[in-house]
């Protein structure tokens, strides 16, 4: 018997429920006493995801139940749920034998995240996610804890409660709806997007604010100011135990601390510090009568008010009477430093988890955006941004492993990865090494800079040898300008699930998106291939694997343009890094690096890159307001258009965009009357109204022969080799009739990485 399906989307009876959430989601419980789970979890959040077409069969070819949508297939038998009494077929699955997925059995995906990287040298084992390449996957509800207002308790409604997810390879429709049942990512607050400094050093408040007038001066930006956990005190009395756990500023290191958040704020730093709550309020606290008060301890005795945020008391008094005091004296969100304990019985959930549950939703209720910086605590942690990953060693196995390790925690939702960027500890010197992952840093979630009070391994750039210094320096302050276009994909991610970082086969679906696994897209327009490897001294370059995916794609610090659908060796010297733009791509730059991080800048440069049309939507907040900017890139027409949209009036009353034509010859501009406007070199700048449509005149790319050949040269002139060999090869470049010439006298050469340093840029002829 065939029933058909279309609004209500449960299929149940005394002991299980089939609730079909979308045609490619199905949620599946099984309980003996026929008690059925309807409240939120730890993970889910929304199961009214609209309506679903299925089919519903009963007692048909001897199963008890079978639903069909156009996308899976589930047979169910009856009784408890088993390999053999519940199982589902994808639709489009991507096997000839792993199409059918049997209740209770593991999938192979494509990874997720894990809770830390402490003491990680180089790759760790990583958890499953939801996107595999065999096209379905699960999540295990069943022993999340129950969340109902306030209160986090116990399931009353024990049994299985699975979901099922049959995406084949359309892996942003899965996380996307991931997302609906679960929650999206909250909008992280602007300045969470700049640098931050963090060191795990006792430093005086002299000294901290001495460091930080020397990053002014240096014009070296950062918008986060951390303080590790000597900011309170450590050296108790013994009869107290550890000092991990603090609450009381350390008055010898810190004699006079409103003074100096005060004057954080007042350079545009927004300031957190470190906590380890475990052992709760202790009595040398100068919180600690307030608590004491509230929660009836014995203060005769000493008695400790024992870390426990399933108390609703000691909650209470845990954020009003200990943490709130500490943010109205400047300290603006947490750095929650805990990993111990899992949820050790049915009755006792993840401490982890419930910390950043109860720190982020207070954080949320008395800011405009909640903040904190925290530790993984399973599916749905993507709800408590930002993720602090632990100490790792300084190492380049370490910074071989976190592109990877970055990208693929998309697959569980968890976007916003923060490093210890340099490494944590250990390791030995390599000016190199601290280089390569500072850029990468750059191009990260989250760029924070962090190591260990070792004397010797502090990450100042003025710390290393130049030109690496200089280098530092400057990406540091490229971080900065990127702010405007990290903001539209903090913007993105909020609102359309979309993650700043995401692995090349969420949108090219072909073997290389698989195999280069440390390449990622950033944002809409960047992608960005690490450099995760010491350089090869004869040639003094960094190489690099890099699929281009079809389609041009041009290098952001040269403008150079590569064709795609290719697999390339690039090498690049200190000052470059791997980083492209999609043809057409539109990138939205603060200038000014310096400036302060909270505010929209007067001032923005927007790059535009030629070859494709695009359209692409600038997103700025203040509070819950947002402005946007939406740039319509027609290069088949030569034609630009732009739309302000403002409501709320919260862009600056007489801002500049610079708009920077890239890789284009010259050519002439036709704008609307009512525009004003000036054009010099390539560059355009408007007094930004509510519209401006740009018509350019005699407008073709570049011709790339006189920039390859000069970059040939100093390829060449760069690389520590035979100087009559260096004669030799730019001789029969300049004698060459064409490319392929060129190219066979490459394949005689003995040294094969010289060869292909050389084809990556004839290639581009």
């Amino acid at each position: 018997m065939m029933e058909q399906k279309i609004n209500t989307n449960s299929v149940s009876s005394e002991t299980y429920r089939f609730t079909v959430l979308t045609s490619r989601l199905v949620r599946i419980e099984y309980s003996a006493d026929g008690h059925f789970e309807d409240h939120f979890t730890q993970i889910v959040q929304n199961r009214d995801l609209g309506r679903a077409h299925f089919e519903v069969y009963r007692q048909r070819n001897h199963h008890e139940l079978e639903i069909v949508t156009d996308y899976f297939h589930l047979y169910y038998e009856g009784g408890p749920l088993t390999p053999a009494s519940l199982y589902i077929d994808t639709k489009y699955g991507y096997s000839d034998y792993a199409n059918r997925w049997y209740f209770g059995q593991a999938v192979e995906t494509l990874k997720g995240t894990v809770r830390t990287l402490d003491k990680a040298d180089g790759a760790v084992d990583l958890d499953e996610g939801l996107m595999s390449r065999n096209g379905y996957s699960v999540m295990d509800d069943s022993r999340s804890f129950i969340i109902e207002g306030e209160t986090v308790r116990p399931r009353t409604a024990l049994g299985e409660d699975w979901y099922y997810f049959a995406y084949g390879h359309d892996y942003l429709a899965c996380l996307r709806d991931f997302y609906r049942l679960t929650g999206f990512p909250p909008q992280l607050p602007r300045y969470a997007l700049g640098n931050w400094w963090s060191r795990y050093l006792a430093y005086s408040q002299s000294e901290y604010k001495s460091l930080f007038e020397k990053f002014t001066q240096n014009e070296i930006p950062f918008s986060v100011a951390v303080l590790d956990m000597d900011w309170h005190l450590i050296d108790i009395p013994h009869r107290f135990g550890s000092g991990w756990t603090g609450y009381t500023w350390n008055k010898e290191l810190f004699p006079d601390p409103e003074a100096l958040l005060t004057w954080l704020h007042e350079i545009g730093k927004r300031v957190t510090v470190n906590l380890h709550p475990a052992d709760g309020i202790r009595a040398y606290e100068a919180s600690y009568s307030t608590v004491a008060k509230h929660l009836n301890l014995d203060t005769a005795a000493e008695e400790p008010a024992l870390f426990n945020l399933s108390d609703s008391a000691f909650r209470e008094s845990y954020f009003n009477d200990v943490h709130h005091p500490l943010e109205k004296q400047g300290i603006d969100f947490w750095w929650v430093d805990w990993q111990q304990g899992k949820n050790l019985t049915p009755q006792l959930v993840d401490p982890l988890w419930l910390l950043n549950h109860y720190h982020f939703r207070d954080h949320a209720k008395r800011h405009e955006a909640g903040l904190i910086l925290s530790r993984y605590a399973g599916f749905g942690s993507h709800r408590y941004p930002i993720g602090f990953s632990g100490d790792t060693i300084v190492s380049w196995k370490s910074l071989a492993f976190q592109p990877y390790f970055t990208a693929t925690a998309s697959n569980v939702g968890y976007t916003w990865w923060s490093h210890d960027i340099g490494g944590h500890m250990h390791g030995e010197r390599d000016d190199e090494l601290a280089l390569r992952w500072l850029q990468f840093g750059v191009f990260s979630p989250i760029m924070r800079l962090h190591g260990s009070g070792n004397p010797f391994s502090g990450k100042e750039p003025w710390n290393y040898k130049e030109p690496n210094a200089s280098i530092m320096r400057e990406y540091l302050r490229l971080r900065h300008q990127l702010i405007p276009y990290l903001e539209t994909a903090n913007y993105r991610t909020h609102t359309l699930g979309q993650p700043l970082v995401q692995p090349m086969y969420y949108h090219y679906d072909q073997p290389e998106a698989y195999e280069q696994q440390n390449q990622a897209l950033f944002g809409s327009e960047l992608l960005v291939a690490p450099i995760i490897s010491p350089k090869i001294q004869h040639l003094d370059q960094s190489k690099v694997t890099v699929w281009f995916p079809p389609g041009q794609w041009f290098d952001w610090f040269t403008g150079l343009r590569y064709r795609g659908d290719v697999t390339l060796n690039v090498y690049r010297d200190e000052r470059r890094y791997p980083v492209f733009v999609k043809a057409g791509g539109i990138v939205p730059l603060n200038p000014d690096s310096m400036a302060d991080a909270t505010q929209l800048p007067e001032t923005l440069l927007i790059r535009i890159f030629p070859e494709a049309n695009n359209r692409y939507v600038l997103a700025e907040r203040q509070g819950e307001r947002i402005a946007t900017t939406t740039f319509i890139w027609n290069w088949d027409q030569r034609k630009l258009q732009i739309e302000v949209q403002d409501p709320a009036s919260i862009l600056p009353n007489r801002r500049r965009l610079q708009l920077e034509f890239n890789a284009l010859g010259t050519f002439s501009i036709k704008a609307n009357d009512s525009a004003d406007i000036s054009v010099e070199n390539n560059q355009v700048t408007w007094r930004q109204g509510d519209s401006l449509q740009l018509q350019l005149i005699d407008c073709e790319p570049v011709q790339q022969r006189d920039a390859v050949t000069e970059r040939l040269f100093d390829k060449l002139k760069r690389a520590q080799i035979n100087f009559d060999l260096k004669r030799t090869i730019w001789q029969k470049f300049l004698a060459s009739k064409n490319k392929g010439q060129f190219v066979s006298f490459l394949n005689t050469l003995d040294d094969q990485d010289l060869a292909r340093m050389l084809y990556e840029i004839v290639y581009l002829l």
